[in-house]
């Protein structure tokens, strides 16, 4: 299986369709590196704003581009995006209905050792609860692909959430994808299992640890947090009668936030959500954080285990 960073794949395909299309622009927030964008602003500069640490000042810039007929893409980390830029997000993108995507880089805890300052665990809650704002978060290389086409097409202002490292493969290239759609990736009967961004994979592997005891779990990947795929979410819970989401972003308000809000009101069943807890986060990879906060595969097999005594 292979591994890509989605960040990377980001960046070749806009570079590629912008080498044809002189009106799509990025604005960068001195993260070049990180977002590695630096070949776009080496072969288009006249298609490329360096803003420096102001991503207030890069969302405005976008928005006034975007209000010219251009399409923007704002890159930079989605942890200063989502809480620093907020209110221009809301105002200059949302609320004035600007064709400005906002590349939310290294999500959640990607960013690792650099610590809480860096992490990005409310960011789906803030982007979701804002109006004419969609929220979508590729799981692997080959989806966010795929949406750099959609998003092309789509004018709607979109928040996208992207991890940092690489990931495995969890498509090929050839799938199809649609802003408020979703993925069935295994079908079972015992509990549905929603998740979204680099933890598909994971929760892929809780399956087949499920399936090792017998039990079958349907899994999700919830791309498109915003707009939410409803129809599915609620046929799968249906047919398995307990749900469990895994997330990368607090408990409260994110995916887990989503599904529960369908669910309390169209069919209630047994649920639990994991994710990032309310409490301080250490420092380290995202990988050693998950293991310590509740989201390695014992501690998510014993949670699937108990909801699934619970439906039973």
């Amino acid at each position: 299986m292979s591994k890509q960073k989605a960040r990377e794949v980001f960046s070749k395909k806009i570079l590629e369709r912008a080498k044809k299309d002189s009106s799509i622009f990025v604005v960068c927030s001195d993260s070049m590196g990180s977002a590695m964008i630096e070949d776009f602003a080496k072969e288009l500069p006249e298609q490329f704003v360096e803003m420096g640490i102001a991503e207030q000042n890069a969302v405005t810039v976008a928005s006034g581009l975007a209000s010219l007929g251009k399409k923007v893409f704002v890159i930079g980390p989605a942890s200063f995006y989502s809480t620093r830029a907020a209110e221009q997000i809301k105002v200059d993108v949302a609320y004035s209905n600007n064709n400005v995507k906002i590349m939310g880089i290294s999500g959640g805890i990607s960013y690792g050792n650099l610590g809480a300052t860096h992490h990005s665990v409310q960011d789906i809650a803030f982007m979701r609860a804002v109006t004419n704002l969609d929220v979508l978060i590729p799981a692997d290389g080959n989806q966010m692909g795929a949406l750099v086409d959609l998003l092309l097409e789509n004018e709607n202002p979109t928040y996208v959430r992207i991890g940092r490292g690489e990931v495995d493969d969890i498509y090929d290239k050839s799938e199809v994808f649609k802003i408020g759609g979703s993925k069935v990736l295994r079908k079972g009967n015992d509990i549905a299992i929603f998740t979204c961004g680099q933890l598909v994979s994971r929760a892929l592997a809780l399956s087949d640890l499920l399936e090792v005891r017998g039990y079958s779990a349907s899994v999700v990947d919830i791309y498109s947090v915003k707009p939410i795929d409803q129809g599915t979410i609620i046929d799968i819970a249906k047919k398995c009668g307990a749900a469990l989401t895994i997330e990368e972003h607090s408990v409260f308000g994110g995916l887990g936030g989503a599904i529960a809000e369908i669910l309390v009101q169209e069919y209630p069943i047994p649920m639990y959500i994991a994710g990032i807890p309310d409490e301080e986060i250490p420092n380290g990879t995202d990988l050693e954080v998950f293991d310590v906060i509740g989201l390695n595969q014992n501690e998510l097999l014993e949670k699937a285990l108990i909801l699934i005594e619970k439906r039973l």
